[in-house]
């Protein structure tokens, strides 16, 4: 039997034609969206010199800090003061008040109040209280120079498909020094986060979470401005004249009966340029890419309860069977069995969403 998603409808003919008949998708958000983004302001640091400061590799504190993502991010906000910052065996980078450091791939990394300072991680500091978030700890040697540094934990889905998280370098560093509206926005979002970070206002844990999740969008955003033209990879399709209309267009109808000629005519350019180019800026040829997402949409609404034939009808298969082959192809296993694997997952990331952060 045919593994084809259903044969174009005559609603999906007009998603696939011209180009500019509906708004733009936003795509960077819509995967957010679909990848279950939960954030967490965890620390607050007031530090005195010398100090340092070492974290281990994600995964190992992804259950005490995440309970449930499959990936946990951790970045550092500069409040106050300035510091040294980098991943196990990259070089120092200067760290400014103002400055955000994003370790995306999960690294472990160091700060500290001089460059080249070690410590071992103190795994202990990474269980998750009983009390509300974030964790405030006065530490260092009590000299002169002083900091503040809040550090704050994102999880999110790798699986089936995370596109962003492949894209993402192993260090993001954003100077608040920078000029321009996005660094000042940035800025006014830090200035909340640090000030939340020390009341007693009703709430708090609440904003906080959804700060540090918004702090992260925009860091994300700010690093794709800064990339330079020649750069690839799935960010830099976002910007792309041709590949950015094609991303807009598969999200927007990711159930549409797209081909490569379609696309290719929505964007305007040959079928062989399009093609090429895709592949080589995002990494999967257009129908990998589209099967990809059409696989994330539907394990999300796996999980969420839809019937096999719903979740198969949403992302655009014709057949339950056509689908369910596509599944296994790609997660290794059925569409039942894998719920009944991840269900721990979907209950878990549905708790976080409904609790303050550090209940």
């Amino acid at each position: 039997m045919d593994e084809r998603p259903a044969q174009p409808s005559e609603r999906d003919a007009r998603a696939s034609g011209a180009a500019g008949t509906s708004a733009p998708a936003d795509v960077l958000s819509d995967v957010l969206r679909s990848v279950h983004l939960t954030g967490a302001v965890y620390f607050d640091f007031e530090l005195s010199s010398p100090w340092v400061a070492e974290a281990p590799a994600s995964r190992d504190i992804a259950d005490a800090v995440m309970p449930g993502a499959q990936r946990v991010i951790e970045y550092h906000l500069i409040a106050r003061g300035s510091c040294w910052g980098h991943v196990i065996g990259g070089p120092p980078i200067r760290l400014n008040e103002g400055d955000l450091i994003v370790f995306p791939q999960g690294d472990p990394h160091v700060l500290s109040s001089a460059p080249d300072m070690r410590a071992s991680p103190d795994l202990s500091l990474f269980a998750r209280p009983a009390t509300p978030l974030p964790l405030v700890y006065e530490r260092g040697g009590g000299g002169p120079d002083r900091a503040r540094v809040v550090c704050c934990f994102l999880g999110c889905d790798e699986r089936p498909f995370n596109p962003l998280l492949s894209a993402l370098p192993r260090t993001i560093h954003l100077p608040g020094a920078a000029s321009g509206a996005a660094t000042g926005w940035l800025a006014m979002l830090l200035k909340i986060a640090v000030q939340e970070s020390g009341s007693a206002r009703p709430g708090r844990d609440n904003i906080l979470s959804r700060m540090s999740e918004l702090m992260f969008v925009e860091a994300i955003r700010r690093h794709i401005e800064t990339l330079p033209p020649s750069r690839t990879g799935w960010l830099a399709g976002l910007r792309d004249p041709v590949i950015g209309q094609a991303l807009a267009a598969l999200h927007r109808e990711p159930a549409g009966a797209w081909t490569v000629e379609a696309l290719a005519r929505t964007v305007g350019v040959s079928r062989s340029l399009f093609a090429d180019r895709f592949a080589g800026m995002v990494g999967h040829p257009p129908m990998q890419y589209l099967a990809r997402w059409r696989m994330q949409l539907a394990a999300r609404r796996l999980l969420a309860g839809d019937p096999v034939a719903s979740a198969a009808t949403a992302v655009g298969y014709e057949s339950e069977a056509a689908f369910s082959r596509a599944f296994k192809k790609l997660l290794g296993e059925a569409p039942a069995a894998w719920r009944r694997a991840n269900a721990g997952l979907s209950s878990t990331s549905a708790r976080q969403a409904s609790e303050p952060a550090g209940v």
